[in-house]
């Protein structure tokens, strides 16, 4: 399973799970719900992982990407 930390630039991907209530309560709050289709716009270099949905850009940090998996579309 990979996790939101670890994709790169370019990237279209599924959310599949937040396991963390806390962190599911985040990513709601930014429009970010399991089953949702993002794109990664960009990696800062130990910096944010900055993805886009619905032309609108959100910069999440590493620890919060790290608890978010995902799935690659091909």
């Amino acid at each position: 399973m990979m996790t939101l930390d670890r994709v790169k630039r370019g990237q279209s991907m599924t959310i599949i799970s937040i396991p963390d209530a806390l962190v599911r309560a985040q990513a709601i709050r930014f429009g970010i719900a399991e089953g949702e289709t993002v794109f990664c716009e960009e990696v800062v270099p130990s910096g944010p992982i900055i993805i886009s949905k619905n032309r609108q850009e959100i910069a999440l940090g590493r620890g919060l990407a790290r608890q978010i998996a995902v799935d690659l579309n091909r």
